[in-house]
């Protein structure tokens, strides 16, 4: 079952990432929970979504109406608390790059966490398609941008399908570690679950190749 991933990365054209718990140590919207005080209440709910046993949008919905972070609480947890790259990603990245194979961020997680993830990877800021908070004129929380496919279960596979049909990608790989991440694929030519910070065992039973270190794909690919 690996050969069949591995038959997909010796002919890769695209790459992409999940960024909480991939790219990034923590969850997201669960370290901002904290930030505003509802940690517990939230984490739990974040499980279940990982988990496949609510829908993504439920989760994200009622996460967010517990946390009702204000546009300030955000800018000081982003400029408080960044978020920990993975050991090992960096140079998967700068790996891939160098091989002129392009990388993209795909998540359930919001834009304004993830800008400065993408900075420090030089990843393009329009390679990264994830959730936006939206804000009232005072700054108070008002929602979520709804129209953004990555908010809702199945987001993951629409952003993919339009790289695909956009830049005619044969061999697009996808690398996460949670079920909205192993039901993208198809439209991803190839999945490799990623364990390296939470393990999610039906991933782990599902994914045809499954690493907890990136350096075991940084191998594999300097193997080809």
């Amino acid at each position: 079952m690996i050969e069949e991933v591995l038959t997909v990365l010796r002919r890769v054209d695209a790459v992409c990432f999940d960024v909480d718990s991939t790219v990034i140590r923590e969850e997201g919207i669960d370290e901002l929970a904290k930030f505003c005080g509802k940690g517990s209440e939230v984490s739990s709910l974040t499980a279940k979504a990982m988990g496949g046993s609510m829908t993504f949008q439920e989760s994200l919905q009622l996460r967010l109406n517990i946390i009702q972070p204000s546009l300030s609480q955000v800018k000081d947890f982003i400029r408080s608390q960044p978020p920990t790259l993975t050991p090992g990603i960096k140079n998967l990245v700068n790996l891939l790059h160098a091989r002129k194979i392009p990388v993209y961020l795909i998540s359930g997680g919001f834009q304004c966490i993830i800008a400065p993830v993408a900075k420090e990877l030089h990843i393009p800021f329009e390679h990264i398609f994830a959730n936006r908070l939206k804000f009232y004129y005072n700054g108070d929380f008002a929602g979520f941008d709804e129209s953004q496919p990555t908010s809702r279960s199945g987001g993951k596979g629409v952003v993919i399908q339009h790289l695909k049909d956009k830049y005619h990608y044969r061999n697009l790989i996808l690398i996460g570690d949670g079920a909205t991440d192993l039901e993208a694929c198809p439209p991803a030519d190839a999945f490799i679950g990623y364990g390296g910070n939470i393990i999610r065992p039906s991933v782990k039973a599902k994914a045809k190749w499954f690493v907890t270190d990136f350096n075991e794909i940084i191998n594999a690919i300097s193997e080809l």
